[in-house]
């Protein structure tokens, strides 16, 4: 997720398309993650945590791929930006609160930097990894298509596996 959005810019140059294009349609989806945080609460009112994080998760992975697409057209690429900005606005109120959700308040710190210490290991290296992964693949299409099967291996993963009830104590 986030070496796609970071990586968006220079494979939309390198498919020809303006760098005022790219900036806005960059500038669009990181709009929509302040906007998609809306709707949060009513995912957290009716949804479970696993549920959410299925969603939210599916939904960036889905649009990682759709950018795969080579397309130059700006209304499409408005369109999937958006969907990936959505994504990643979700997912940082659920990052915030899974916790919580999952385990109560209980060591809420601990189990919070264990949760989000690969988190920001990811959001630290996905510029370097994503322009090195198109290098590697031979275009930036492809390294996007890599990232969406990863993201969704991992949400069919997450769907697929079986709860585990909460321990008790909270911990």
């Amino acid at each position: 997720m986030f070496a796609a959005m970071i990586n968006l810019v220079p494979m939309l140059i390198d498919r020809g398309v303006s760098s005022t294009l790219a900036a806005w349609v960059l500038g669009l989806g990181g709009a929509y993650q302040v906007l998609g945080r809306l709707f949060y609460w009513a995912m957290e009112r009716g949804m479970s945590v696993r549920a959410r994080t299925v969603l939210i998760y599916g939904v960036t992975a889905v649009a990682t791929g759709l950018l795969a697409l080579d397309a130059s057209n700006a209304v499409w690429l408005v369109i999937v930006s958006v969907g990936a900005g959505v994504g990643r606005g979700l997912s940082t109120l659920l990052k915030a609160t899974a916790v919580t959700d999952r385990w109560g308040p209980r060591a809420y710190g601990r189990l919070s930097g264990v949760f989000n210490a690969p988190v920001m290991l990811a959001i630290a290296v996905a510029p370097a990894a994503g322009a090195w992964g198109a290098q590697l693949l031979g275009s930036w299409e492809l390294m996007y298509v890599v990232l969406a099967a990863v993201g969704a291996a991992a949400v069919a993963s997450l769907a697929l596996s079986v709860p585990r009830p909460p321990r008790e104590g909270g911990a």
